[in-house]
Protein backbone atom coordinates (compact mmCIF):
# COMPACT_ATOMS: atom_id res chain seq x y z
CA UNK A 1 0.00 0.00 0.00
CA UNK A 2 2.63 2.45 0.86
CA UNK A 3 4.52 1.64 -2.63
CA UNK A 4 0.88 2.28 -4.62
CA UNK A 5 1.16 5.36 -2.35
CA UNK A 6 4.02 6.87 -3.60
CA UNK A 7 3.67 5.86 -7.20
CA UNK A 8 0.19 7.98 -6.99
CA UNK A 9 2.19 11.11 -5.55
CA UNK A 10 4.68 9.95 -7.66
CA UNK A 11 2.39 10.35 -10.82
CA UNK A 12 0.37 13.51 -8.90
CA UNK A 13 3.31 15.70 -8.57
CA UNK A 14 4.48 14.35 -12.53
CA UNK A 15 1.06 15.64 -13.92
CA UNK A 16 1.14 18.71 -11.63
CA UNK A 17 4.80 19.41 -13.21
CA UNK A 18 3.37 18.91 -16.46
CA UNK A 19 0.64 21.32 -16.10
CA UNK A 20 2.75 24.04 -14.81
CA UNK A 21 5.29 23.44 -18.03
CA UNK A 22 2.40 24.19 -20.12
CA UNK A 23 1.19 27.44 -18.60
CA UNK A 24 4.81 28.40 -18.74
CA UNK A 25 5.22 27.80 -22.71
CA UNK A 26 1.74 28.80 -23.64
CA UNK A 27 2.36 32.73 -24.94
CA UNK A 28 -1.58 33.25 -25.12
CA UNK A 29 -2.98 31.53 -22.28
CA UNK A 30 -2.83 34.99 -19.69
CA UNK A 31 -5.43 36.97 -21.81
CA UNK A 32 -7.74 33.73 -21.03
CA UNK A 33 -9.88 34.12 -18.17
CA UNK A 34 -8.11 32.97 -14.79
CA UNK A 35 -8.55 29.57 -13.86
CA UNK A 36 -8.76 28.56 -17.87
CA UNK A 37 -7.95 25.01 -18.16
CA UNK A 38 -5.28 24.15 -20.76
CA UNK A 39 -4.38 20.89 -22.31
CA UNK A 40 -1.12 21.93 -24.22
CA UNK A 41 0.50 20.44 -27.24
CA UNK A 42 -1.57 17.42 -27.56
CA UNK A 43 -0.64 15.39 -30.65
CA UNK A 44 -3.96 14.96 -33.27
CA UNK A 45 -1.87 12.71 -35.48
CA UNK A 46 0.22 9.69 -33.79
CA UNK A 47 3.09 11.33 -34.80
CA UNK A 48 6.02 13.69 -33.70
CA UNK A 49 5.36 16.86 -36.51
CA UNK A 50 4.97 20.08 -34.49
CA UNK A 51 2.63 21.07 -36.60
CA UNK A 52 0.27 18.06 -36.33
CA UNK A 53 -0.11 19.74 -32.47
CA UNK A 54 -3.40 21.17 -30.97
CA UNK A 55 -4.22 23.14 -27.97
CA UNK A 56 -7.51 22.41 -25.98
CA UNK A 57 -8.76 25.70 -23.53
CA UNK A 58 -11.45 24.38 -20.79
CA UNK A 59 -13.57 27.00 -18.49
CA UNK A 60 -12.64 26.54 -14.79
CA UNK A 61 -14.86 24.12 -13.22
CA UNK A 62 -16.51 23.36 -16.06
CA UNK A 63 -19.09 20.71 -16.92
CA UNK A 64 -19.19 17.30 -19.41
CA UNK A 65 -20.18 17.99 -22.76
CA UNK A 66 -19.08 21.55 -23.90
CA UNK A 67 -19.74 22.92 -27.09
CA UNK A 68 -16.26 23.51 -29.02
CA UNK A 69 -14.98 25.90 -30.83
CA UNK A 70 -12.30 24.92 -33.45
CA UNK A 71 -9.54 27.95 -33.99
CA UNK A 72 -7.95 27.87 -37.63
CA UNK A 73 -4.90 30.11 -37.80
CA UNK A 74 -3.56 32.40 -40.60
CA UNK A 75 -0.04 33.32 -42.00
CA UNK A 76 -0.57 32.95 -45.35
CA UNK A 77 -0.38 29.31 -45.30
CA UNK A 78 3.44 29.83 -45.03
CA UNK A 79 3.61 30.76 -41.49
CA UNK A 80 2.67 31.53 -37.83
CA UNK A 81 1.04 28.71 -35.61
CA UNK A 82 -1.97 27.97 -33.34
CA UNK A 83 -1.48 31.02 -30.80
CA UNK A 84 -0.72 33.72 -33.28
CA UNK A 85 -4.53 34.95 -33.84
CA UNK A 86 -4.72 34.45 -30.07
CA UNK A 87 -2.96 37.01 -29.56
CA UNK A 88 -5.01 39.95 -30.84
CA UNK A 89 -8.43 38.36 -30.13
CA UNK A 90 -8.15 38.00 -26.47
CA UNK A 91 -11.47 39.80 -25.49
CA UNK A 92 -13.27 36.88 -27.83
CA UNK A 93 -11.81 33.94 -27.38
CA UNK A 94 -12.35 35.31 -23.13
CA UNK A 95 -15.77 36.05 -24.06
CA UNK A 96 -16.31 32.38 -25.42
CA UNK A 97 -14.82 30.66 -22.54
CA UNK A 98 -16.75 32.57 -19.96
CA UNK A 99 -20.24 31.90 -22.17
CA UNK A 100 -19.20 27.96 -21.23
CA UNK A 101 -17.87 27.34 -24.27
CA UNK A 102 -14.56 25.33 -25.39
CA UNK A 103 -11.33 25.91 -27.48
CA UNK A 104 -9.05 23.89 -29.89
CA UNK A 105 -6.64 25.68 -31.13
CA UNK A 106 -5.15 22.92 -34.32
CA UNK A 107 -1.84 23.84 -36.31
CA UNK A 108 -1.66 22.24 -39.94
CA UNK A 109 1.74 21.77 -41.90
CA UNK A 110 2.75 25.10 -44.23
CA UNK A 111 2.47 24.87 -47.66
CA UNK A 112 5.96 25.11 -47.79
CA UNK A 113 6.43 21.92 -46.19
CA UNK A 114 3.23 19.76 -47.65
CA UNK A 115 1.28 21.02 -50.89
CA UNK A 116 -2.45 21.10 -50.81
CA UNK A 117 -4.49 19.33 -49.89
CA UNK A 118 -2.25 18.49 -46.56
CA UNK A 119 -3.32 21.40 -44.95
CA UNK A 120 -7.03 20.77 -44.95
CA UNK A 121 -6.70 16.72 -44.05
CA UNK A 122 -4.56 18.52 -40.99
CA UNK A 123 -7.85 20.19 -40.12
CA UNK A 124 -9.64 17.26 -40.71
CA UNK A 125 -7.62 15.08 -39.04
CA UNK A 126 -7.21 17.51 -35.75
CA UNK A 127 -10.88 17.61 -35.77
CA UNK A 128 -11.70 13.68 -36.03
CA UNK A 129 -9.07 13.50 -32.84
CA UNK A 130 -11.37 16.11 -30.91
CA UNK A 131 -14.37 14.22 -31.72
CA UNK A 132 -13.11 10.67 -31.06
CA UNK A 133 -11.67 11.89 -28.00
CA UNK A 134 -14.62 14.72 -26.45
CA UNK A 135 -15.49 12.63 -23.63
CA UNK A 136 -12.07 12.72 -22.24
CA UNK A 137 -11.95 15.90 -22.60
CA UNK A 138 -15.72 17.11 -21.87
CA UNK A 139 -16.78 18.21 -25.09
CA UNK A 140 -20.14 17.57 -27.01
CA UNK A 141 -18.98 15.94 -30.35
CA UNK A 142 -22.20 17.14 -31.71
CA UNK A 143 -22.00 21.02 -31.05
CA UNK A 144 -18.54 22.13 -32.99
CA UNK A 145 -17.76 25.12 -34.78
CA UNK A 146 -15.16 26.69 -37.07
CA UNK A 147 -13.37 30.08 -36.28
CA UNK A 148 -10.57 30.93 -38.53
CA UNK A 149 -8.28 33.93 -39.47
CA UNK A 150 -6.90 34.28 -43.15
CA UNK A 151 -5.04 31.58 -44.40
CA UNK A 152 -7.35 29.78 -41.40
CA UNK A 153 -10.64 31.66 -42.55
CA UNK A 154 -9.57 29.80 -46.29
CA UNK A 155 -9.44 26.77 -44.23
CA UNK A 156 -12.41 27.02 -41.43
CA UNK A 157 -14.96 27.70 -44.99
CA UNK A 158 -13.69 25.25 -47.09
CA UNK A 159 -13.90 22.19 -44.10
CA UNK A 160 -17.18 23.78 -43.00
CA UNK A 161 -18.39 23.69 -46.68
CA UNK A 162 -16.88 20.57 -47.90
CA UNK A 163 -17.39 18.58 -45.10
CA UNK A 164 -21.24 17.42 -46.62
CA UNK A 165 -19.81 16.38 -49.59
CA UNK A 166 -16.85 14.36 -48.15
CA UNK A 167 -14.19 14.95 -50.53
CA UNK A 168 -12.15 11.77 -49.82
CA UNK A 169 -8.83 13.42 -50.90
CA UNK A 170 -9.66 15.91 -48.12
CA UNK A 171 -9.02 13.47 -45.25
CA UNK A 172 -6.15 11.48 -44.55
CA UNK A 173 -6.43 7.52 -44.38
CA UNK A 174 -8.43 6.04 -41.25
CA UNK A 175 -9.65 9.66 -40.41
CA UNK A 176 -13.43 9.38 -39.11
CA UNK A 177 -15.73 11.73 -41.20
CA UNK A 178 -18.42 11.36 -38.49
CA UNK A 179 -18.50 14.74 -37.41
CA UNK A 180 -20.42 17.68 -38.68
CA UNK A 181 -19.96 21.35 -37.81
CA UNK A 182 -23.26 23.88 -36.46
CA UNK A 183 -21.51 27.17 -37.63
CA UNK A 184 -18.57 28.79 -39.40
CA UNK A 185 -17.07 32.45 -38.29
CA UNK A 186 -14.64 33.16 -41.31
CA UNK A 187 -11.87 36.34 -40.39
CA UNK A 188 -10.94 37.69 -43.90
CA UNK A 189 -10.17 34.17 -44.85
CA UNK A 190 -9.76 33.88 -49.28
CA UNK A 191 -12.77 32.65 -51.00
CA UNK A 192 -11.71 31.94 -54.38
CA UNK A 193 -7.88 31.71 -55.18
CA UNK A 194 -7.90 33.45 -58.74
CA UNK A 195 -9.44 36.52 -57.52
CA UNK A 196 -5.50 37.27 -55.80
CA UNK A 197 -3.82 39.81 -57.87
CA UNK A 198 -0.83 37.62 -57.40
CA UNK A 199 -2.58 34.61 -58.97
CA UNK A 200 -0.39 34.43 -61.81
CA UNK A 201 2.59 33.51 -59.64
CA UNK A 202 3.46 30.26 -59.04
CA UNK A 203 5.55 31.65 -55.95
CA UNK A 204 2.74 33.64 -54.46
CA UNK A 205 1.10 32.48 -50.72
CA UNK A 206 -1.42 30.65 -53.19
CA UNK A 207 0.54 29.73 -56.17
CA UNK A 208 2.94 27.60 -52.88
CA UNK A 209 -0.12 26.54 -52.02
CA UNK A 210 -1.31 24.28 -54.37
CA UNK A 211 2.12 24.08 -56.31
CA UNK A 212 1.45 25.88 -59.11
CA UNK A 213 -0.24 29.58 -60.50
CA UNK A 214 -3.88 29.27 -59.94
CA UNK A 215 -4.33 30.78 -63.19
CA UNK A 216 -2.19 28.33 -64.84
CA UNK A 217 -3.89 25.32 -63.36
CA UNK A 218 -7.47 26.65 -62.34
CA UNK A 219 -8.57 22.75 -61.83
CA UNK A 220 -6.59 23.00 -58.11
CA UNK A 221 -7.56 26.68 -57.71
CA UNK A 222 -10.66 25.40 -57.94
CA UNK A 223 -10.55 22.16 -55.51
CA UNK A 224 -8.84 24.50 -52.99
CA UNK A 225 -12.03 27.12 -53.78
CA UNK A 226 -14.04 27.39 -50.34
CA UNK A 227 -16.92 28.60 -53.20
CA UNK A 228 -16.29 25.14 -54.92
CA UNK A 229 -18.38 23.59 -51.92
CA UNK A 230 -21.38 25.94 -50.97
CA UNK A 231 -24.47 24.00 -51.52
CA UNK A 232 -28.10 24.64 -49.61
CA UNK A 233 -27.14 21.86 -46.50
CA UNK A 234 -23.82 24.16 -45.81
CA UNK A 235 -23.93 25.61 -42.14
CA UNK A 236 -24.41 29.15 -41.37
CA UNK A 237 -21.33 31.42 -41.96
CA UNK A 238 -20.49 34.49 -39.88
CA UNK A 239 -18.22 36.29 -42.28
CA UNK A 240 -16.00 39.58 -41.23
CA UNK A 241 -13.58 41.19 -43.49
CA UNK A 242 -11.35 44.65 -43.20
CA UNK A 243 -12.67 47.54 -45.43
CA UNK A 244 -9.12 48.34 -46.07
CA UNK A 245 -7.50 44.94 -46.40
CA UNK A 246 -4.67 44.73 -49.05
CA UNK A 247 -3.91 40.95 -48.70
CA UNK A 248 -7.04 39.91 -48.66
CA UNK A 249 -9.05 42.12 -50.04
CA UNK A 250 -13.05 42.31 -49.38
CA UNK A 251 -14.22 41.15 -53.03
CA UNK A 252 -13.39 37.40 -51.09
CA UNK A 253 -15.99 37.72 -48.41
CA UNK A 254 -18.78 39.45 -50.21
CA UNK A 255 -18.14 36.28 -53.04
CA UNK A 256 -18.95 33.57 -50.74
CA UNK A 257 -21.75 35.89 -48.51
CA UNK A 258 -23.44 36.36 -52.06
CA UNK A 259 -22.63 32.42 -52.91
CA UNK A 260 -24.48 31.32 -49.73
CA UNK A 261 -27.37 33.84 -50.29
CA UNK A 262 -28.06 32.42 -53.55
CA UNK A 263 -27.60 28.76 -51.81
CA UNK A 264 -30.61 29.62 -49.28
CA UNK A 265 -27.70 29.48 -46.38
CA UNK A 266 -28.23 31.62 -42.98
CA UNK A 267 -25.33 34.04 -43.35
CA UNK A 268 -24.23 37.36 -42.39
CA UNK A 269 -21.34 39.58 -43.52
CA UNK A 270 -19.77 42.10 -41.56
CA UNK A 271 -17.32 44.69 -43.22
CA UNK A 272 -15.23 46.89 -40.26
CA UNK A 273 -14.79 50.46 -41.38
CA UNK A 274 -11.44 51.51 -41.92
CA UNK A 275 -9.69 47.90 -40.63
CA UNK A 276 -7.05 46.66 -42.36
CA UNK A 277 -6.25 42.76 -42.54
CA UNK A 278 -6.06 41.47 -39.17
CA UNK A 279 -5.59 43.17 -35.78
CA UNK A 280 -7.35 44.16 -32.50
CA UNK A 281 -9.79 46.44 -34.30
CA UNK A 282 -11.20 42.68 -35.18
CA UNK A 283 -11.34 42.06 -31.31
CA UNK A 284 -13.40 45.27 -30.05
CA UNK A 285 -16.85 45.31 -27.96
CA UNK A 286 -19.31 45.26 -31.03
CA UNK A 287 -17.50 42.35 -33.17
CA UNK A 288 -16.73 40.47 -30.42
CA UNK A 289 -20.55 40.96 -28.93
CA UNK A 290 -21.76 39.37 -32.42
CA UNK A 291 -19.03 36.52 -32.66
CA UNK A 292 -20.11 35.18 -29.35
CA UNK A 293 -24.05 35.85 -30.16
CA UNK A 294 -23.98 34.03 -33.30
CA UNK A 295 -21.84 31.01 -31.86
CA UNK A 296 -23.91 30.58 -28.73
CA UNK A 297 -26.78 30.71 -31.16
CA UNK A 298 -25.74 28.33 -33.27
CA UNK A 299 -23.57 25.61 -30.67
CA UNK A 300 -27.04 25.25 -28.83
Amino acid sequence: MKIKSLVLAAFLLFQGFLANAQQETNRVLKLFPQGTILHGNIPFNNDTLKKHLLDIYLPANAPKNLPLVVLIHGGGWIGNDKTADIGYMGNTVSALINSGIAIASIDYRWATQATFPAQIQDCNRAVSFLYDNAEKYGLDKNRIALMGFSAGGHLASLQGLSNNNKVDAFFMPNTSKKFKFKAVVDFYGPAELILFPGADDAKSPEGLLIGAAPIARPDLAKIASPTTYVDKTDPPFLLIHGEKDNLVAPRHSQLLSSWLTTNGVKNELIIVKDAPHFGKMFDVEEIKNKVVAFLTAELK
